[in-house]
């Protein structure tokens, strides 16, 4: 308890330093009066020009609104410059003009970027057509003409995935500068009313003062975005409109790489030309569905180097556009960290079955699954129905392969599988609250040698959210539900594999069942707290994962049979002071457990940040865990204990508005009896020689010393013989980006990252008593008589007979890969693109015994990499 206390004691100086800075100002107001802007047709005027000028009678129907407030960092007062806007609309579009007002024009800093990117000064306009006070549709332009667009949705998750089509100028002037948008009435989603009222918001930055300005007065701590904009009146008779897009695209591909004497699969090249086709059809004014035939995914950035030697999958984030598109919808998390019912890089996975065998000289394997087809139905209706389908379909994969003696043959690695997502919530109490459900299945056309595969698998859940005292407080919860069903081979590895780990050898509450053919769990959590108004946020909450819950088909599910308990509170400081723009800090208590009653972990931490003044910041946190146990890390052996740990970390760093600016950061952690430690070092730097020119570097260091890294398991006089080894470990990595935007439609783009990751075995133990609480009763160490390596091989004579009682190969390895993109992308009408791509890549393995300069030279710089050049063109029809 005293290093909790000397973790508290500071937190709580440190909120009364604060309160004595902040005492003579003040409570910020909570609720602000809701702002009404009233709108115009201009049907039977001239047409709108978007030129960035307004000099059309019909921008003369409607009176400028201004008084915009500032968000940030000095919430309510007067903005540092004033922003005017006119709003007036026909039958197929929505006008919007912003006079950003700043007389000195070196203020107004015009920097470029990509789409989405937000440099420099900028304006947004939010419109909750639905008028739901939970969506909404963003879009922002920065005074370089660059555009921005999300979709909004929870009343504040902004979605940059959304790419609609709309139009936009700019223009210097001088009172300041313009932005002149029009906006397709097929781009929103609306009822079929003869008068509609919509939620407004608008938000400006003023780059110069990093300050943020809205037309809405916004509370500095608004319990959500969308639910406190103001209202667009004024619009009459306007008529949904139908969406209805095609894009088909065409990909030629050429890859070259070391050819491999005598591999018929790899001779040095390869070719291929492919088509396909997305589309984006309006069923109801509400209800779009998204359709992707043979979609390509070939400019999407590479995952970034990783290794775990925890032996769990390692989560990779969804990058391709079909799926991210919406992906709000089917989120539905449940349980710890990333765990979800629906992980869309299922669909598409590397497959999982692998041509392997003695007389197998090559093999030609498929990278990933083939997806022949998806459909996605989603969207929004006027009555607070949230729904979404989505389905796919992925081929069966072969892996061809050759014989020693030449002859050739191939094998299933996949199956024909099909995917289906259903979601749907619904609003009631005032839109204040939501009920939903979500339901999954996965089908497979069984095979021959694809019998560790389950046959099919369902998964489905409930969840809903509960707002009072204008959204101030919350509760919300989830529970989920699973069934798999295979043969006895598929469920049996279900049982036996690192998520569930049934066969563990202490456990009480679990066992394999051979004969079982099917498995079911359940899962979920609850949780109370409050999520806005004030200074002050708090949440308590529970989770639970079954250990029979399995929803790794099409979901993702790191850790079953768990049980977690979490209690916090977070203090923010949005009022300026002397010495800061705002800040926060908060702190922390959790523990575990497992479902046989094992008390697994208690750990307690704290966290903060601050924004100082000159718009440097700090970002800070500190835990001490007295209790880690964990059941997996013997791989199905006995709960395993680790030392007590302490960790800490800092990072800081400067005005990022500079042309040149940094940021460094450390993470230390020790446990007791320095069983283990973490040395992490973080430098990131970034640079914008022009306003068009941006890079950034990004390197980062990492030791991990372990004394206690698992190995392998043996079979020893009858019994499991749990062998650990003394572990070096040590990563680098440096990813550097370079972004060169032409304009706003022309854009050069390139990522390369060199990742080396060194583990370096030595001093092998072996567990005693896997739960004693000193390091010294928990493993032993085999004598140098005992261990003798010869021809990359450890043999262990643990008795002394002179004769091996078992071995395991040398674990010491180096991994190395190297992977970049250069993109240059040209849009050259709206929503129609044109990609010329050059990827490039090398993986392998290095020698640990050297240094990292010298696997830089052999692994990287003198192997031939991997090229891709691809050229993509899309062409979008709207129809």
């Amino acid at each position: 308890m005293r290093i909790v206390q000397k973790f508290i004691t500071p937190f709580v100086l440190l909120i009364s330093i604060s309160i004595s800075a902040q005492e003579e100002k003040p409570e910020p107001q909570e609720k602000f009066e809701k702002r009404t802007y009233t709108t115009k047709s201009v049907e039977s005027l001239e047409p709108i020009k978007i030129d960035g000028n307004f000099d059309e009678a019909a921008w003369d129907a409607v009176e400028w609104t201004s008084d915009f407030k500032e968000f940030e960092p000095d919430n309510n007062t007067e903005p540092s410059q004033q922003t005017k806007m006119k709003i007036v609309y026909d039958d197929k579009n929505l006008y919007i003009a912003f006079l950003c007002l700043e007389p000195d024009r070196s203020k107004i800093i015009e920097r470029m970027g990509r789409r989405d990117s937000f440099a420099g000064d900028w304006v947004e306009v939010n419109i909750d057509s639905y008028n739901d006070d939970r969506t909404a549709f963003s879009f922002t332009t920065s005074v370089s003409g660059v555009k921005g667009d999300e979709f909004v949705s929870n009343n504040g998750n902004f979605d940059p995935s959304w790419n609609p089509i709309w139009y936009v100028k700019t223009a210097i002037v001088e009172e300041g500068w313009t932005a002149e948008l029009r906006i397709p009435l097929s781009q929103l989603r609306f009822g079929n009313l003869e008068e509609q009222t919509w939620g407004l918001q608008s938000t400006r930055r003023y780059f110069s003062n990093e300050e943020r300005s809205t037309w809405q007065a916004v509370p500095a701590n608004p319990a959500g975005w969308v639910s406190e904009f103001g209202e667009l009146r004024g619009l009459k008779g306007l008529k949904p409109q139908k969406q209805l897009e095609i894009q088909p695209y065409t990909v030629a591909r050429y890859q070259t790489y070391e050819a491999e004497t005598n591999n018929p699969y790899r001779d040095g090249s390869d070719a291929k030309l492919t088509a396909g086709l997305d589309a984006k059809i309006g069923i109801t004014n509400d209800l779009t569905l998204d359709l992707t035939i043979n979609p390509d995914f070939g400019q999407v950035d590479a995952d970034p180097g990783a290794v775990a030697l925890d032996g769990f999958e390692i989560f990779f984030e969804e990058r391709r556009p079909f799926f991210v598109e919406n992906k709000n919808i089917f989120d539905f998390n449940y349980g710890n960290g990333s765990d979800n019912l629906f992980f869309s890089r299922r669909i598409g996975r590397t497959p999982q079955g692998a041509a392997i065998g003695p007389n197998i000289a090559y093999v030609d394997q498929p990278q990933n699954t083939t997806i022949l087809g998806a459909a996605k139905f989603s969207g929004k209706t006027k009555n607070g129905w949230t729904i979404g389908i989505l389905e796919s379909l992925t081929a069966r994969e072969n892996a061809s392969y050759t014989n020693v003696d030449g002859s050739e043959d191939e094998i299933i690695v996949e199956p024909l599988t099909n995917y289906f997502v259903g979601r749907v919530q619904k609003d009631f109490n005032d839109r204040n609250s939501f009920i939903g459900g979500m339901f999954t299945t996965t089908h497979r056309n069984m095979e021959d040698n694809i019998s560790f595969l389950h046959t099919q698998a369902f998964s489905g859940g409930l969840d809903f959210k509960h707002n009072w005292q204008d959204r101030k407080y919350y509760l919300e919860g989830n529970a989920v539900l699973s069934h798999v069903q295979g043969s006895k081979e598929a469920i049996l590895n279900t049982q036996r594999s690192i998520v569930h780990l049934f066969q563990r050898s202490d456990a009480g509450h679990v066992e394999v069942d051979p004969d079982k053919t099917s498995l079911s769990g359940t899962g979920g959590q609850i949780e109370i707290g409050k999520g806005g108004g004030g200074n002050w946020r708090y949440a308590a909450g529970g989770k639970w994962v079954s250990p029979e819950l399995e929803t790794n088909d099409i979901g993702y599910l790191r850790r079953a049979d768990d049980i977690q308990e979490y209690i916090g509170v977070r203090r923010l400081f949005n009022e300026p002071t002397g010495w800061y723009r705002r800040m926060n800090i908060g702190v922390e208590q959790s523990t575990a457990f497992d479902f046989e009653g094992n008390y697994n972990r208690m750990q307690y931490e704290m966290g903060g940040f601050i924004n100082y003044k000159n718009n440097w910041w700090s970002e800070f946190g500190a835990a001490h865990k007295p209790r880690i146990f964990v059941n997996s890390f013997l791989r199905g052996g006995p709960r395993w204990r680790y030392n007590q740990e302490n960790f800490f970390y800092i990072f800081s760093g400067t005005d990022r508005r500079k042309k040149v600016s940094f940021d460094l950061g450390y993470v230390h952690s020790d446990a007791t009896q320095d069983a283990f430690s973490l040395r992490r070092y973080v430098v990131r730097s970034r640079y914008q020689p022009l306003n068009a020119l941006s890079m950034s570097l990004v390197f980062e260091y990492e030791e991990n010393p372990s004394k206690t890294q698992y190995v392998a398991t043996r079979n020893y006089n009858n019994s499991a013989k749990y062998i650990l080894g003394e572990i070096d470990q040590e990563t680098i990595s440096a990813t550097f980006r370079l972004d060169y935007n032409i304009n706003p439609n022309f854009t050069i783009q390139y990522y390369g990252q060199p990742f080396i990751f060194k583990a370096d075995y030595h001093d092998f133990n072996y567990v005693t008593n896997a739960t004693a609480e000193d390091l010294n009763n928990r493993i032993s160490y085999f004598g140098n008589n005992q261990v003798n390596f010869e021809n990359d091989v450890y043999s262990f004579d643990e008795n002394l007979d002179g004769n091996t009682d078992y071995t395991i190969n040398n674990p010491d390895f180096a991994f190395v890969q190297f992977r970049s993109n250069l993109v240059a992308r040209w849009e050259y009408i709206p929503g129609s693109e044109i990609f010329l791509v050059w990827s490039q890549g090398v993986n392998g393995f290095g020698d640990v015994n050297n240094s990292f300069s010298a696997i830089v030279d052999n692994q990287l710089l003198r192997q031939r990499p991997q090229n891709t050049f691809l050229i993509k063109a899309t062409y979008r029809f709207i129809l």
